[in-house]
């Protein structure tokens, strides 16, 4: 493993371009594109203010800067930096701003959210959606790019409206069996869409392409439902993360539910491998340090940690929540499957230093890995089944079949992984801190 130098950022705003070769952070109101190999800057654009949100446009020649305070937009092009294109929602307001999959059109969803107003950067034309729904994720794109499912609230109803987005025509308009709908997403085939209610009433509705209701899921009633919420990459199942401390994962053919992951305090299974992080402070001689190395902030005081292999059986470390305020630490907070479909990565609130990963071949518990601290992020390569986490410390941890592997982040100063994503090609890891980014680059199998 190999690291790079420290840049800046703001907001957490770093992002590579869909083709891969391209790096975009943003630092206050200015906005930086880097090389993705070299890291030298390629582009350098000066917004009107401080940038809420930042993304690539699906062909990597645009880049969308959202000023929300402002009510405005600025897309920025790579191959005429000359060029530019402002949007101001004037005093209507925005809340977010985002591309459509063609790249040329920007959706801007305006405050309480009032309507979206569609933007064609190719002909100025403006188009505006009414009733957009105020909920967790009430607009989703079909991975083809071409349908966009949004929520939609008129007269204490949900509806689903599904439009075509080469030309945002209305293709179908139907009512949903929600009481509160909380969110949309698309199957990765875009034949399926899945509808939940909000946490109130534990309930799945899948949707055909022309609205036709093809199955009901509720697993049970009277107690806080669905957490979240993610598609396998083959669509074949759909796990459902609830506040029951249970995944839940759904077949392709009937609906039904195939199996149910349970999260105990204490682990017994025999088939599953316990990685417990164990730290370690170096041992130094108060004589032998001098001021200028304690100023550095140097890696004198920084704590080594590895992964040992816990003898069964195992106590989780959990949290008691607190039930009776709003949003309680409890329950299933992240599903995501690994992209070959095998594994599939969960999270339990109430056991936040513990990260799950489940066989779903053999349809059981595969490994456990149990952090000296939150997991604060957690993102699987694109490629294979290998998954990076963080604990906002500054170590970066990895797992993968061959085991568990914790490494230390060679920068300056105190710099901690508060997030990280991987490259498209699987070669990489873009470490985020509070301030700043590290790229993390992995040892290619020619390396080796």
């Amino acid at each position: 493993m190999n690291f790079s130098e420290v840049f800046k950022q703001s907001n957490q705003l770093c992002k590579v371009s869909p083709d891969g070769k391209y790096l975009a952070t943003c630092v206050q109101y200015r906005l930086v594109v880097r090389d993705v190999n070299t890291l030298q800057i390629l582009q350098l654009y000066t917004c009107l203010d401080q940038v809420a949100h930042m993304e690539w446009s699906s062909d990597s020649l645009f880049i969308l800067c959202a000023m929300y305070k402002r009510g405005l937009v600025q897309v920025w092009s790579l191959e005429q930096p000359e060029w530019h294109c402002k949007i101001d929602e004037g005093s209507i307001g925005l809340l977010s701003s985002r591309w459509s999959p063609d790249g040329r059109h920007i959706l801007n969803t305006t405050e309480f959210h009032l309507r979206i107003t569609v933007w064609s950067l190719c002909n100025k034309s403006v188009s505006y959606i009414k009733y957009p729904k105020a909920c967790q994720k009430g607009l989703d794109f079909s991975a083809d790019g071409r349908y966009m499912a949004l929520a939609e609230r008129r007269d204490c109803k949900d509806y689903i409206s599904i439009f075509v987005c080469d030309d945002w025509h209305l293709l179908r308009h139907f009512e949903t069996e929600t009481q509160d709908l909380a969110g949309v997403e698309w199957s990765p085939n875009g034949c399926v869409l899945a509808v939940w209610d909000s946490c109130l009433e534990y309930k799945m509705l899948l949707y055909s392409l022309d609205g036709r209701l093809l199955s009901t899921y509720s697993a049970y009633e009277w107690s806080l439902g669905i957490k979240s919420v993610a598609w396998s990459p083959s669509s074949q199942f759909l796990g459902i993360g609830s506040y029951d401390e249970k995944v839940r994962i759904l077949n392709h053919i009937t609906w039904k539910k195939l199996i149910e992951f349970e999260h105990p305090a204490t682990i017994t299974s025999s088939k599953a491998v316990v990685f417990k992080e164990v730290e370690k402070r170096p041992v130094v001689g108060t004589e032998n340090v001098s001021i200028h190395q304690i100023t550095l902030g140097s890696s004198l005081f920084n704590t080594q940690s590895k992964y040992e292999i816990a003898s069964l059986p195992v106590q989780v470390t959990v949290v008691k929540p607190d039930l009776d305020r709003a949003n309680p630490k409890i329950g299933i907070s992240a599903v995501a499957f690994s992209a070959d479909n095998r594994y599939l990565a969960t999270k339990n609130d109430n056991m936040p230093q513990s990260l799950w990963v489940w066989d779903m071949q053999r349809l059981g518990l595969q490994a456990v890995l149990e952090q000296t601290a939150p997991v604060r992020c957690f993102v699987w390569d694109p490629r294979k089944p290998r998954l990076a986490l963080c604990t906002g410390n500054a170590k970066v941890y990895l797992w993968s079949l061959a085991g568990c592997v914790s490494v230390k982040v060679p920068a300056e100063g105190n710099f901690q992984v508060q997030s990280l994503f991987w490259h498209g090609n699987g070669d990489s890891l873009v470490l985020l801190g509070k301030d700043q980014i590290c790229l993390c680059y992995m040892a290619t199998d020619e390396e080796k």
